[in-house]
């Protein structure tokens, strides 16, 4: 059974994830560099992780198996893990492909040069309401086609 892993720090679609993952009956894990709330819940494990600038993205990339599901809007960390197998979903339900990661690295890379330079403020947009909906949606979807890969139903 695929599992989905969780960048945590900062993830504001948590409760989505957990949402999700009861739907289907998989274990969600929230990695962390602290802060988590504690779950009773057996489907819901909390890793955290030292304060090291990568450490929680290290040790998803050190734990994620091909067919996972991770939850992440770090470019750099979805472009570990698309080569492994790993299916990649933004907060925003953004899919990170084999096919788009490539073009995802390269506008991170020249927004953070834009900023660099004072070209760009780095202003991003504020989270919706919208962008919850969305994220469920294809989560939803990810999980499905993680089973389905898997030979689950």
């Amino acid at each position: 059974m695929p599992q989905i892993l969780v960048d945590a720090d900062a993830c504001p679609v948590k409760d989505e994830a957990i949402t999700v993952a009861e739907r289907h009956g998989l274990v969600v894990i929230f990695v962390s560099n602290g802060g988590l709330r504690p779950s009773r819940d057996p489907m819901i494990r909390n890793v955290v992780v030292s304060k090291g600038a990568d450490a929680a993205d290290d040790w998803i990339v050190e734990n994620a198996l091909p067919n996972d599901i991770a939850v992440t809007a770090d470019v750099p960390l979805a472009a570990r893990l698309v080569p492994a197998g790993v299916h990649v979903i933004g907060p925003t339900g953004r899919p990170f492909t084999p096919e788009s990661i490539g073009m995802a690295v390269a506008m991170r890379d020249l927004k953070q040069h834009l900023r660099e330079t004072g070209e760009d403020r780095g202003f991003n947009r504020s989270f919706a309401a919208r962008d919850r909906s969305e994220f469920l949606s294809a989560l939803d979807r990810t999980v499905r086609r993680a089973l389905n890969a898997g030979g689950q139903s």
